[in-house]
C-alpha cells in the first residue's frame, strides 16, 4: 500500500500535508505510512483512498498502477 499511496499522491501533485489534512491525520503519520514504518488499519486505507480519490483496492494491489510521471 505504501508505494501505491505515494504514487497516487504524486500523480495528483499533492503534498503529504495536503493528503494528511484531507484524511484528518498528521503529516508525520502519512510519511511513516508511505515509508512502511506505520501499519495501515482498514479505516486508514479508507481515509487514504478517499483523500486520493481512488478505490481502496487500488491502494492494496501488489502490482502498482502505471501512472504517468
Amino acid at each position: 500500500m505504501e508505494k501505491n499511496a505515494r504514487e497516487f499522491r504524486l500523480a495528483l501533485c499533492l503534498s503529504q500535508e495536503a493528503v494528511a489534512e484531507r484524511m484528518g491525520a498528521d503529516r508525520a503519520f502519512l510519511s511513516s505510512m508511505e515509508r512502511g514504518l506505520q501499519n495501515a488499519t482498514l479505516l486508514t486505507v479508507w481515509q487514504v483512498s478517499q483523500a486520493l480519490e481512488v478505490r481502496p483496492a487500488e491502494l492494496l494491489e501488489e502490482k502498482t498502477s502505471k501512472i504517468p510521471s
